[in-house]
């Protein structure tokens, strides 16, 4: 009797917010995963998402090849998910969009699999921003290397560990005001991290098509504004809202980006000068959340399930306006 073993999926950069979404997404699925991180030791909060040896760290590091090599032998599938909000020591745009994506691309050609690469909207090699330029890059070297392989462009993705929603929530628990950068009308697409890691684990499944780039937003369009004013909503707080011109945000946000884990950096500052959501083309051609046959979740949906506890009383709260 031949036993058949699920599918081994490496997912770089598993354990993050979005990681350990698409983990347990495919862990739902049967499917093996090998998340691939520069520290296993921190990983383990993934695994009561599947069974017992269903989920496995290993050690890997995208600036050393050996390491992803490594990581990849074996696999069925490679997922690449890393990335970063803002630059710190020695994990730098160029370094982890750009190389790192070169090197997972490269490995998974070498190991003859597929892969699913995570980008961004607003990826561009043009742009003045580095995080948009190097993902931009990212894309240009993995559609080179991998023409086959899909590639994932979300807006900004909300859930309970975002950096984003949870970010002002924060805020507004502590300052009496809300900074609206550049005014405020920056339009977004926010979308479910639930709904990125289904489109990811359908990628795995075979049910996208190869070679294609998807752009992934939710139901509605935003302007920054509107988002923070969802976030006091949800929360139940009045606060001033404070424009703030672009050049004054962008000097704040050079002094601010020395900081460990920055609130702002310049560099986040050029991508709001830019509306970040999905194109015209992408919704023609059915690259997208609706087109693929997903129904996106709303924020009005998601964020009271984890911002409540930027409430005065946290779950206990009347949500009446403090």
């Amino acid at each position: 009797m031949t036993i058949i073993k699920p599918k081994l999926v490496t997912v770089f950069g598993g354990s993050g917010f979005i990681g350990r979404h698409v983990v347990r997404a495919l862990a739902k699925r049967g499917y093996r995963i090998r998340v691939a991180v520069r520290r296993p030791d921190l990983a383990f909060h993934l695994q009561p998402l599947g069974g017992v040896g269903q989920i496995q760290a290993v050690q890997a590091n995208l600036r050393y090849r050996w390491s992803v090599d490594r990581a990849v032998a074996g696999s069925d599938h490679v997922i690449n998910l890393v990335g970063l909000l803002f630059e710190s020591g020695s994990q730098k745009f160029s370094t982890v969009h750009d190389f790192g994506a070169r090197a997972v691309a490269e490995a998974a050609r070498a190991a003859g699999v597929p892969l699913t690469h995570m980008s961004a909207l607003g990826a561009d090699p043009r742009s003045h921003s580095a995080y948009a330029s190097t993902k931009g890059r990212a894309e240009a070297a993995v559609r080179d290397i991998l023409p086959e392989a899909v590639i994932i462009r979300p807006s900004i993705v909300f859930g309970p560990e975002d950096n984003f929603f949870n970010k002002f929530g924060s805020m507004a628990r502590m300052s009496p005001f809300l900074p609206l950068i550049g005014g405020g009308n920056t339009k977004f697409q926010p979308v479910y991290v639930g709904d990125v890691a289904e489109v990811i684990a359908r990628s795995v499944d075979g049910t996208l098509t190869p070679g294609q780039t998807y752009e992934l937003g939710g139901s509605e369009v935003l302007t920054f504004k509107q988002c923070l004013e969802a976030v006091l909503r949800v929360t139940g707080r009045k606060r001033l809202f404070v424009s703030i011109p672009f050049w004054v945000a962008k000097i704040q946000g050079k002094i601010l980006g020395y900081l460990p884990k920055p609130m702002l950096t310049k560099d986040q500052v050029v991508l709001l000068q830019h509306d970040n959501v999905v194109s015209h083309a992408a919704k023609a051609e059915q690259r997208t959340l609706e087109g693929i046959g997903i129904h996106p979740q709303t924020i009005e949906a998601i964020l009271p399930s984890y911002l409540w506890r930027f409430r005065s009383h946290g779950q206990y709260s009347s949500q009446t306006p403090v």
